[in-house]
């Protein structure tokens, strides 16, 4: 990776888009750096990650079924210095 002190790339956020994939703004340690995003196309996840993905992503289906519901989303105890979402993913990951 190459460092930088561009001012365009430095103050940059990092976007998650088939565009901005050939280009990666990193900050390390204070420091800019620029370079290509890893290559992650061949790796295989072990049955114990396949499982805890499916499980997140039963989490993140369950909390989009409580805020989408302006009931259910105004009755669910919010955990404090979180939103309602974060609150449900966190409940459904602690309980299964």
């Amino acid at each position: 990776m190459a460092r930088t002190k561009n001012a365009l790339l430095t103050g940059m956020k990092v976007l998650k888009s088939p565009a901005t994939r050939k280009l990666m703004v990193k900050k390390i340690k204070g420091r800019s750096y620029v370079g290509k995003p890893p290559d992650m196309s061949h790796v295989v996840l072990s049955p114990a990650q396949l499982e805890s993905n499916d499980r997140f992503a039963e989490a993140v289906q369950f909390a989009r079924g409580i805020i989408s519901d302006p009931v259910k989303k105004d009755a669910y105890k919010k955990r404090r210095g979180s939103s309602v979402y974060h609150s449900a993913i966190r409940d459904y990951m602690e309980q299964y």
